[in-house]
């Protein structure tokens, strides 16, 4: 039977696991309203988590034993984090938009090469820690990342619901808010939607499609690389373990579905899908199978949204036309 305490328990967990989901698909509804499918968020996410480790573990031996700067312990993970994230979805608009490669086998190559460059990378630092155990520990700098509004266990349920996260948690649906604001609300935001819906009609009207392209996708980049950062400096208390992320970065994908391209809604469907994802957790006396069914809940739900996003064919529910196809410009 549900206690208070395990409800309560319950909501924290899903918004905890569904904070890196959010970010991955708030990068990629941005990238897809340019008409870019970014299959290899994945990967980015993956880079972006191990670029803050390296950053946050080469500051931490440089200091030793002695106290970090909490400006600096937090300033350099992040900073390393988008310049990693920054890189690769630099790769993939050079190969998309520039030289009008394949975007679902370079999405997915950039997921292939993102893992692995996170599990070399983490195996490396594993050998350089000496570590007993296949993991890197990050705890002095997780503190900072972890650290919670000092009201919040004051303040009964309310502050254990809405309170009691890291400053990563608040700020991905900040974003996600601004991207929903700027997509619907600015000029910007209708040029972007128009270069995914029709590049040449947008080019006719004198808006730059590949420089829209590469700054939807480089930024949405950056927005899911955070939540690599997020998952280990959070989630995980800075612990880096190689494969550690699951299938979160394809959570991600499947929540843009989900929220029908819209970032706002990607906030509440965040916490649906962690939640549908960790309820097993809290359900006694499932069988190990049991708890893998339960695991495919997302996807499920994500299906059933599918299905009926196409069955009504409301235009405003509908991918970008032109996602997932090249602009050539010399065809228009």
């Amino acid at each position: 039977m549900f206690t208070s305490t395990t409800i309560v328990t319950f909501i924290q967990r899903a918004v905890l696991q569904g904070i890196p989901i959010l970010y991955g698909s708030t990068g990629e509804i941005i990238t897809e309203k340019s008409g870019n499918l970014n299959l290899g968020i994945p990967g980015i996410m993956y880079v972006g988590g191990i670029s803050g480790v390296i950053g946050a573990f080469l500051y931490e031996e440089s200091v030793g034993d002695g106290s970090l700067n909490g400006f600096l312990a937090v300033m350099i993970p992040i900073v390393c984090t988008i310049l990693g994230s920054l890189i690769m979805g630099l790769i993939y608009c050079f190969l998309t938009v520039t030289l009008r490669a394949n975007q679902n086998v370079t999405g997915l190559a950039i997921t292939t090469f993102g893992v692995g460059f996170g599990n070399f990378f983490g195996s490396s630092l594993i050998k350089l820690t000496n570590s007993d155990i296949p993991s890197v520990a990050l705890t002095k700098t997780s503190a900072y990342f972890t650290a919670k509004l000092p009201f919040a266990d004051t303040t009964g349920w309310f502050g254990k619901i809405f309170l009691s996260y890291g400053f990563l948690a608040y700020l991905a649906i900040i974003i996600a808010l601004l991207s929903a604001f700027f997509l619907r609300k600015t000029r910007g935001g209708l040029h972007l939607r128009a270069v995914g819906e029709n590049p040449a009609t947008a080019d006719s009207a004198g808006i730059n499609v590949s420089k829209s392209k590469y700054l939807a996708t480089c930024i949405g980049s950056v927005i899911a690389g955070m939540g690599g950062l997020f998952y280990v400096m959070d989630y995980a208390n800075g612990v880096w373990s190689n494969e550690g992320f699951g299938d979160r970065g394809w959570l991600a994908i499947a929540l843009v579905i989900f929220a029908i391209w819209k970032p706002d809604f990607g906030i509440l469907g965040s916490i649906l899908f962690g939640g549908l994802y960790i309820v097993y957790l809290f359900i006694p006396g499932l069988a190990l199978n049991t708890q893998e069914l339960f695991k495919m809940c997302p996807y499920i739900v994500t299906i059933i949204v599918l299905i009926i996003v196409s069955v009504r064919k409301k235009k405003e529910d509908q991918p970008p036309a032109s996602l997932g196809l090249s602009y050539f410009r010399e065809e228009r």
